[in-house]
Order: C-alpha cells, then structure tokens, then sequence
C-alpha cells in the first residue's frame, strides 16, 4: 500500500508528519529516518485500530 504523507518541521526540533488518508493517523521523530520509521508504525496501529472498531 502506498500512502501520501506530509512532513513538517517541528519548532522544538525533529519532524512531524500526518497521513491525510487516515484521520488522526500522526507521527514525530528526531530524524527524517526516525520519522519515516515511526511513521510507518503509526500507520499500522491506525488501520489495525479501523479493522477491530
């Protein structure tokens, strides 16, 4: 599955990014690789979370 996702520069540091395809579905990390990492976890827990609801 592939899936836009928008990065944003954190003002205290790191990154954030949200999943527009999946509401609520956000991350953080340090680095872009921390975030890309975290990110992808995010995404799992969220259509997981959909399936069981």
């Amino acid at each position: 599955m592939i899936l836009k996702i928008v990065v944003h520069r954190a003002e205290e540091g790191g990154y954030w990014a949200e999943v527009p395809a999946i509401r609520g579905c956000v991350s953080q990390g340090e680095s872009l690789h921390e975030l890309l990492q975290d990110v992808r976890e995010a995404v799992e827990g969220c259509l997981s979370v959909d399936l069981l609801a």
